[in-house]
């Protein structure tokens, strides 16, 4: 699905300003939105929404179907009365740099408590006509999600696989009893999700009204430690004896890594899914067509072939290809929704069968500028190599920010950077390679804010391989400043990625 030519910015929410402790959907959030909008962007990128589980990574959710409960603002549950302001000035005072996970989370989980006892003591016959709604149209992952959140805290986080295995295996009479025992906590969670989904779509209404699109993020995989794995282990590779994943997701040796990357995370049981016609896929994606408009797959080599890594293995060397059912996957994507509003992450080890399935449906693949300048003039990351239907960023999530980048960059290619730009202009280097990305013949082009706003690596959002220390970066509102608006307010124009009224 080609898409017109427009350029946006990749921002997680929980990197928005406020005083809460990380970034939520309150007013800093229609702020950026404002941000967008005065700069001439058409697209919003988030990283996954799901409530994150170890590492507080986006990627290793504790569910692909809910959202972020945590990203729920405190100020609209003060405006709706399920909050008192008290509650908000009483909040303790976090740094306002990066979000400390460890000491945020349980502060705010306690008034999301809260609120959810008020509502559910409150809440008049509209609200509760809205909610049953709510609950019934998603009762195919909600009712099982707030159980397993439950039975979570129940046993003090560990992992489902760990839990006594006559709950672990969801023997009836072990759910029937716990289900019982824990009706309050799921009825929280269950109020969670209607919260934020409220909260969400207001804000992509918002959004839209802007014309701007929001594009999501899907990981090709799921945690094992998650609802998924354990309400739909036959989806999975499952060790039916110790419930770990008998194959293990991953990658070979890359850019990243040199022994690869091992996720951990299972590998599908695609056999058994195309026997059920795709139908947990299915429901997959339109839970998150509800909350973007737009859908990049990450790691979407996998659909064609994966790396299996078999149960024990500690780095992901000793894995093999295997291959998967990408054809009949997107046909029956197409079949349940019409269009294809997918962007595929297509890095890493690609072949011609992995480019081939990518255009036989016409999805743009990316193009990372600070891959651009190792190798020859054969590199494919550099703008003079591109097709149009793709989307060229100057970084992701996982790579360092520009500055940080050339910093860092051997003797040869920022030989190479300074040859192809024919030197560095004075406004600096990520000023240069946002131009190059806008500049360049790719339908969309997407800028990390770290690198608008010039910082360096210590504002990186996320380092492969490293399992702490990541995801907590966040800005603060003066640092969109009224120059900085109009200088890529200007760039946007000039390289007609602005939305048509604007001309």
């Amino acid at each position: 699905m080609p898409f017109q030519r427009a350029s946006g910015i990749l921002l997680h929410p929980t990197s928005f300003p406020g005083r809460f402790g990380m970034g939520d959907l309150g007013p800093t959030a229609y702020e950026f939105v404002d941000f967008l909008a005065e700069t001439g962007q058409q697209l919003w990128q988030v990283l996954p929404l799901g409530p994150t589980g170890h590492g507080n990574s986006p990627y290793m959710s504790y569910s692909s179907m809910a959202g972020n409960h945590m990203l729920i603002s405190l100020e609209k549950l003060r405006d709706r009365g399920l909050l008192e302001q008290s509650d908000l000035d009483e909040f303790p005072h976090f740094t306002e740099d990066e979000v400390d996970f460890g000491n945020v989370l349980p502060t705010k989980l306690k008034l999301l408590e809260k609120a959810a006892e008020t509502f559910n003591a409150t809440a008049d016959d509209e609200a509760r006509s809205e909610y049953e709604a709510f609950c019934q149209e998603r009762a195919f992952w909600l009712d099982d999600y707030a159980f397993f959140m439950a039975l979570k805290r129940a046993h003090n986080g560990a992992s489902w696989h760990q839990w006594e295995s006559a709950l672990a295996r969801r023997e009836p009479m072990a759910m029937a009893e716990w289900h019982d025992k824990l009706a309050t906590v799921i009825s929280y969670h269950k109020y969670f999700q209607f919260e934020f989904t409220r909260q969400w779509q207001e804000l992509k209404q918002y959004t839209n009204e802007r014309h701007i699109q929001i594009v999501g993020d899907m990981p090709i995989y799921v945690a094992h430690d998650s609802v998924d794995v354990w309400a739909f282990p036959h989806n999975f590779m499952i060790d039916k004896e110790t419930l770990e994943p008998a194959e293990m997701a991953g990658v070979p040796p890359d850019y990243f890594s040199e022994t690869g990357q091992l996720w951990g995370n299972p590998t599908y049981n695609w056999e058994e899914i195309q026997k059920r016609e795709f139908r947990w896929w299915l429901q997959r994606v339109k839970s998150l067509l509800d909350y973007v408009d737009l859908t990049r797959i990450d790691h979407f080599r996998g659909f064609e072939a994966y790396w299996a890594v078999p149960e024990g293995e500690e780095t992901a060397l000793n894995g093999e290809w295997v291959q998967a059912p990408g054809e009949a996957f997107f046909n029956a994507v197409k079949a349940e929704f019409g269009s294809l509003p997918i962007l595929a992450e297509d890095l890493g080890v690609i072949t011609p069968e992995v480019e081939a399935l990518r255009d036989q449906f016409d999805f743009p693949g990316m193009k990372i500028l600070q891959f651009a300048f190792g190798g020859d003039h054969t590199n494919p990351y550099l703008p003079f190599n591109y097709v149009r239907n793709c989307l060229v960023y100057t970084g992701t999530h996982d790579n360092d920010t520009t500055v940080g980048w050339f910093d860092k960059a051997s003797e040869y290619e920022r030989d190479r950077v300074l040859r192809y730009l024919g030197g560095l202009h004075a406004d600096g280097i990520h000023w240069d390679l946002i131009r190059l990305a806008l500049s360049s013949i790719a339908n969309q082009a997407i800028i990390p804010l770290q690198d608008v706003l010039g910082l360096g690596s210590f504002a990186r959002m996320n380092s492969p391989g490293k399992p702490d220390g990541n995801w907590a970066w966040r800005y603060r509102s003066e640092m969109l400043t009224g120059e900085l608006r109009e200088r890529l307010r200007e760039l946007t124009r000039l390289y007609s990625r602005a939305p048509v009224h604007w001309y």
